[in-house]
């Protein structure tokens, strides 16, 4: 490191990827910042770690639910501009935070070679304990140890540079969400409906819920004037890590 830390996020990035435990999951908390990038002219991947298949609330069979959930997640993407969603197929509920798991992300990274990587922050918020589901602290902890040291590292998981050809690759930031130490708003008023599009495709998630469009758009009231926009204006929120 030759200088002082950035202050704030790159205003454009060509390529970002996001690392995240569920299908769904992006789609709450990041879909609306998603679709800001994707019309500012930025790639974006999508990395699912699970295949959700422990998710649902109806009688669909286990064996349909996984391959259900990623056709899902890849008409959620569509809506926000993002054709290159990528499973890595973990059990879902059962994460642990592995060398496997480090390996299979940092792969990613050296393939995509992301100036940005989105994830989930893998600190435990106690004030709201629903954002901390041990699959996102874990894919969020997995997430900053491909970034550092591992994807940067051409001596880490050697097998990528020999066998595969992946040469080390150093992320620049990692944006956090469901962070307790958020401190970075992207209002999404303009996209929200391009969000909304988004979550309803997930119909064996949010199918049940009649009042979804409310209860997505009342959180995200709530983040803009919790960080300072003006008055009804819609924000998703996160921890910037400068990680160059």
């Amino acid at each position: 490191m030759t200088g002082p830390l950035p202050t704030a996020p790159a205003e454009h990035v060509e390529r970002a990827l996001c690392v995240l435990a569920h299908p769904d999951d992006v789609d709450f908390g990041s879909a609306g910042t998603v679709a800001t990038w994707t019309a500012a002219g930025t790639e974006v991947t999508y990395l699912i770690v699970t295949d959700g298949d422990a998710g649902g609330f109806d009688e669909t069979p286990r064996e349909q639910m996984g391959p259900l959930r990623q056709a899902e997640q890849r008409a959620a993407a569509a809506q926000v501009g993002v054709t290159d969603v990528r499973f890595l197929g973990h059990p879902d509920g059962r994460l642990e935070l592995t060398l496997d798991l480090r390996r299979d992300i940092s792969r990613v990274i050296r393939q995509v070679r992301p100036q940005r990587v989105l994830t989930s922050s893998p600190e435990r918020w106690w004030e709201r304990i629903a954002a901390s589901h041990p699959d996102h602290m874990t894919v969020g902890e997995s997430t900053l140890r491909a970034v550092y040291p591992d994807a940067r590292n051409p001596f880490a998981f050697p097998e990528l540079l020999a066998d595969e050809g992946l040469e080390a690759w150093t992320v620049a930031e990692v944006w956090l969400g469901a962070s307790p130490r958020a401190d970075h708003a992207v209002d999404v008023t303009d996209v929200v409906d391009r969000k909304l599009a988004a979550l309803r495709c997930h119909v064996s998630q949010v199918g049940h819920m009649a009042d979804l469009d409310e209860f997505v758009t009342a959180w995200m009231r709530q983040n803009g004037r919790t960080h300072g926009l003006p008055d009804g204006r819609l924000a998703e929120v996160f921890q910037v890590v400068h990680t160059a």
